[in-house]
């Protein structure tokens, strides 16, 4: 069985917007708050994160998640990275680096963004990572064997204690994922010019931030439950889909149930946005049941 939580179901920006007196922003449904996206996936006993945005402290905590297998990064834009330094608190916890896995182009990106995690005499303190390469190949959620237990030593930083005793200097390790036995399957597609990716875990595909999704992945997202899609605006987007794109792509992909996320406030509140998502859909001739995702919401495939 697998199942997902949305634990933000916003733009980058989230909802409410910093300022704004709209009628959404402004409403008291806790359905209309909104964390940046990230999705929590529990699968064959494994504790998946997708995407590890600003709000990733506090949606680690109004969840109560107290441990993570993987963190699997959409792409390298802030709003779905800009958290990873918190993972500080699983490495404590679990006395474990975090396992993350991206593709090439996203890990350099974090090479920058937090240079400090991968200095070879690292700040005590700063985030302990391993991070696995992926690509369009369907891969294998695993963590890095033979490392061992991560030990705290106070004002020093972390070490892995080896079997005589002695301790080894921590390092973020890079390897590629492994392809045996995979239990993810990457969805390829484009946010405006950039390659980003969706993943399918089970019979539950959780796609944000595209603008295009090419025909030819079609094939790996038959047969689901659910499927996440995003949506910002009713008017064409240069990265993201419109809405009725996002309805005619559900159409295409005939899940069951389909959910709209990374929604901004010009949508309606929640109640009238189901109202106004089953008017539209009964007009478009939209087979799959399509409805706006909220923090929180959580689905299981059959």
């Amino acid at each position: 069985m697998t199942r997902l939580t949305f634990l933000g179901t916003g733009t980058s920006q989230g909802v409410p917007i910093i300022g704004c007196q709209c009628a959404v922003c402004k409403s008291a449904d806790p359905r209309d708050k909104r964390f940046r996206s990230a999705a929590f996936v529990e699968h064959d006993g494994l504790n998946i994160l997708v995407d590890a945005g600003p709000d990733f402290r506090s949606q680690m905590l109004a969840q109560g998640i107290r441990h993570l297998d993987a963190i699997l990064l959409t792409h390298n834009h802030k709003d779905h990275t800009g958290g990873l330094d918190d993972v500080r608190s699983f490495n404590y916890i679990d006395k474990k680096a975090v396992e993350i896995f991206c593709e090439e182009r996203v890990l350099q990106s974090l090479r920058v963004e937090y240079s400090y995690a991968f200095e070879e005499h690292k700040y005590p303190g700063a985030p302990e990572w391993h991070v696995h390469r992926i690509d369009e190949r369907p891969f294998r959620v695993d963590s890095i064997e033979g490392a061992g237990e991560l030990e705290w030593v106070h004002d020093v930083g972390y070490f892995y204690r080896q079997p005589d005793g002695s301790l080894k200097p921590s390092d973020n390790a890079v390897v590629d994922a492994p392809h045996d036995r995979p239990n993810v399957i990457p969805i390829r597609g484009l946010h405006g010019q950039m390659p980003v990716l969706g993943f399918r875990i089970g019979n539950i595909a959780y796609i944000t931030d595209m603008s295009t999704l090419p025909d030819s992945e079609l094939a790996k997202l038959q047969g689901l439950e659910h499927v996440t899609l995003n949506t910002v605006s009713y008017h064409p987007h240069h990265s993201h889909f419109s809405l009725e794109e996002a309805l005619r792509l559900a159409d295409k992909i005939g899940a069951k149930h389909t959910w709209l996320t990374h929604l901004s406030h010009a949508f309606p509140s929640h109640p009238l946005f189901c109202e106004e998502l089953r008017t539209r859909c009964k007009e478009l001739g939209i087979r799959s049941d399509v409805q706006p995702a909220y923090d929180g919401l959580t689905l299981e495939d059959a």
